[in-house]
């Protein structure tokens, strides 16, 4: 049930689509009071507009009664808040929702819902498909075609709310958010579209935005170590790192950026995030392969690495797809390894798989992409990294 005086509705959730119009949702706080004063407004018509959108899910200016009637004829003008249009979605048998949602008329990019008691995760994409060829992962395989927009990325979050039935940036009446965390863990590798992540990574932080604590708001990362470095700059929030496995020789097979960023100066990078955001920790995520990663020897080797670090381990599940060669390492191959992590002080997890009967799990992202440019990460390592820039 939606809140007293919520607004979101699916029909309010967009108004026409225009080339030339700007879409209010890829504007940070600062870029929509310009915005304001560019149509002969004043700054703090902003704080009304984020107020509606951010806070009561209004799309529709109509609707927006403490605005002048000539600043929302302006805005209808010039303006639009749209969100992606859904192609179709799913439901699993556990709760999980997923939505694939259209890019443009051949493209498609995912995202999913996952709900548990005290928590709902929405994980959101950066990318219409992904170039850092990852060989475990199914977005991996779709190869790549181009970066979402601020908005795009900000609009999966305002649809998610829309979809569930809850004002985005609002407490519902049992005192809990329904969307309490987003992790930019979709499809894509996030820091490879810095300029449009960043500034919509600060629109869920704003507490005029949607108001996420820092620490529910997570970007992962494959380990683009000058990004790495930009982040900390820019934007605070929850910093997770794909490592999967415990030394060069491996990781470069499994996550090819490594071999430009070997493991030693991507860990340096995450201290020094760490260190310039006040943060607690950096999760590193392990995909737990069967006869690849998950031995005994290896957990040992990764203690090693990680002991006496804020970090802790979150150990994945392999979710198998369509044409790969890996297995998920038994459950009983898969808690020794944390055991052995646990014994030499570290903190490590079990993800529990959500979602696999519509390969909604993490890794099976795999979307719609077409026209893409396949990128090898052998031969264009510089390419993929200045595309972040």
């Amino acid at each position: 049930m939606l809140q007293a005086g919520c607004s979101l509705r699916p029909e309010t959730t967009m108004v026409a689509v225009g080339d030339s119009k700007v879409n209010l949702l890829g504007l940070e706080r600062a870029g929509l009071e310009a915005f304001a004063v560019e149509l002969g407004g004043k700054a703090f018509r902003a704080r009304q507009l984020m107020g509606w959108m951010y806070k009561r899910g209004v799309g529709r200016f109509d609707d927006m009664s403490d605005l002048a009637k000539s600043f929302r004829a302006l805005l209808a003008e010039r303006a639009e808040i749209r969100v992606p249009a859904i192609v179709s979605a799913q439901q699993s048998a556990d709760g999980t929702r997923k939505w694939l949602l259209r890019a443009d008329a051949s493209q498609a990019f995912e995202m999913v819902f996952i709900p548990e008691p005290g928590r709902g995760t929405l994980c959101i994409s950066s990318q219409v498909g992904c170039a850092m060829d990852c060989s475990f992962c199914a977005t991996a395989q779709q190869g790549f075609n181009r970066n979402l927009t601020t908005a795009e990325i900000v609009g999966q979050v305002f649809l998610a709310h829309r979809e569930l039935g809850a004002c985005p940036g609002e407490v519902q009446r049992t005192g809990e958010r329904i969307v309490t965390n987003v992790v930019l863990m979709g499809m894509g590798e996030p820091l490879a579209n810095f300029r449009n992540v960043v500034p919509a990574i600060r629109i869920l932080l704003d507490d005029l935005g949607f108001d996420i604590s820092r620490r529910r708001v997570t970007l992962s990362t494959s380990g683009l170590v000058p990004q790495i470095y930009r982040l900390a700059e820019e934007v605070n929030c929850a910093l997770a790192v794909s490592l999967h496995a415990p030394d060069d020789a491996l990781r470069s097979e499994l996550v090819p950026i490594n071999r430009r960023h070997p493991i030693a100066e991507l860990l340096e990078a995450c201290w020094h995030y760490i260190d310039e955001q006040n943060g607690r920790s950096v999760t590193f995520e392990y995909v737990m392969l069967e006869g690849v990663n998950d031995s005994p020897q290896q957990a040992r080797a990764l203690a090693a690495l990680l002991r006496g670090h804020p970090a802790k381990l979150n150990l994945i599940p392999f979710n198998p797809f369509p044409g790969t060669h890996y297995r998920r390492s038994p459950p009983a191959a898969i808690e020794r390894f944390r055991d052995e992590l646990l014994r030499r002080g570290l903190v490590a997890t079990i993800r529990r798989t959500r979602g696999d009967d519509i390969d909604a799990a993490c890794g099976q992202l795999a979307g719609r992409v077409q026209d893409r440019t396949r990128v090898r990460l052998g031969s264009r390592l510089s390419a993929v990294a200045a595309a972040g820039a």
